[in-house]
């Protein structure tokens, strides 16, 4: 067979493939409503939203966007850091209401990563945003040695990844009374080992960083498995790491945690649960993806600090954040799903 059409060959095997894995994905579909009403002072003279904004990827479909409410003009813009979408707004004097209606139809598939045998060579000038680990500030050099008792003897990139998956599954736990998705205290957490989801994946990703493997978390919100139901709170969030020769490989060892705890496992059941394997490379159809902005200076610029990650709405008043805490359930919005 001739160079030129082994090569067509196995490109289309790659393809058939691909296709196979996506014919057998689950999927997950329906129209997600976010509404607003602010709770901001009437005699404000600016006030400005921003909105977590998903887009279509590979994953998932975004379809029949609809925005409107009593503003006085918005705009969709990207963070310039992650390129994550956000749904912008102002109201440029005093109201009594300020309100917004942002609605669309989304199809979601299941993640069933393909983890090829051979791994390639890594260009680290590519991928340097996904190995900095400097926003851990003085916790770096804690994180670097933990990272390599816990890859110690590991060789490929497959397999230190691996080895951060198991130890951040069998030594950290869920927490429930953190607040929201967790504030990523990484030297609290390496010492606590409890937390929720952005807890949880940020040692995952600090690890892998300080073990040279692009790491990076993901954003996003959890679709009922009933036809309707609220989703205000139901924010989630996993993490990939880069895998040369493979791509984004998705992992979210803090479902494991959320699974060990609502089913009361044992140590033992817990090294065996199929939720365990299911997600290292897998996530369910149910995890729609919002975006990947952290520490992340808004846009257009908000006035207060930059925000730990975008997850939720966010608002200011006359400059000042009408949010109390970075989840901003106060600040008046609602996010309900329909089949």
């Amino acid at each position: 067979m001739k160079r030129s059409t082994a090569f067509l060959f196995l490109y289309a095997m790659g393809i058939l493939i691909l296709l196979s894995i996506n014919a057998f994905a689950k999927e997950k579909q329906g129209t997600v409503t976010v509404q607003v009403n602010l709770n901001a002072p009437a005699d404000a003279k600016s006030v400005r939203l921003w909105i977590p904004y998903p887009m279509s990827d590979r994953n998932q479909d975004i379809t029949d966007v609809s925005v409107n409410g009593n503003f006085a003009s918005s705009a969709v813009y990207n963070e310039p850091k992650s390129k994550s979408a956000m749904l912008y707004a102002e109201w440029k004097e005093p109201a009594k209401e300020r309100t917004l209606t942002y609605s669309f139809h989304v199809k979601r598939q299941e993640i069933v990563s393909k983890i090829q045998k051979t791994e390639l060579p890594l260009s680290k000038e590519e991928f340097k945003q996904y190995l900095d680990n400097a926003w851990l500030g003085a916790s770096e050099a804690m994180v670097k040695a933990e990272a390599a008792k816990i890859t110690k003897g590991k060789k490929t990139t497959l397999a230190k990844a691996k080895a951060i998956y198991n130890w951040v599954v069998d030594n950290m736990r869920r927490d429930p009374n953190a607040k929201g998705c967790g504030l990523c205290d990484i030297e609290r957490l390496l010492t606590e080992k409890a937390g929720k989801c952005a807890d949880v994946h940020s040692v995952f990703t600090a690890l892998c960083r300080a073990s040279g493997i692009p790491a990076r978390e993901v954003w996003g919100i959890v679709m009922p498995t009933d036809k309707e139901g609220d989703m205000t709170k139901a924010q989630n969030c996993w993490a990939e790491f880069y895998l040369p020769g493979s791509g984004w490989i998705v992992v979210s060892p803090a479902l494991v945690h959320k699974a060990a705890f609502n089913k009361k496992m044992t140590p033992e059941e817990l090294k065996k649960a199929r939720e365990r394997e299911y997600y290292f490379g897998s996530l369910d159809e149910y995890h729609m993806q919002l975006g990947r902005a952290e520490h992340a200076v808004l846009n257009p610029p908000q006035s207060g600090a930059p925000l730990l990650y975008f997850m939720y709405p966010y608002a200011e008043a006359d400059g000042k954040p009408l949010n109390e805490d970075l989840f901003g359930y106060n600040i008046g919005y609602k996010i309900t799903f329909k089949e």
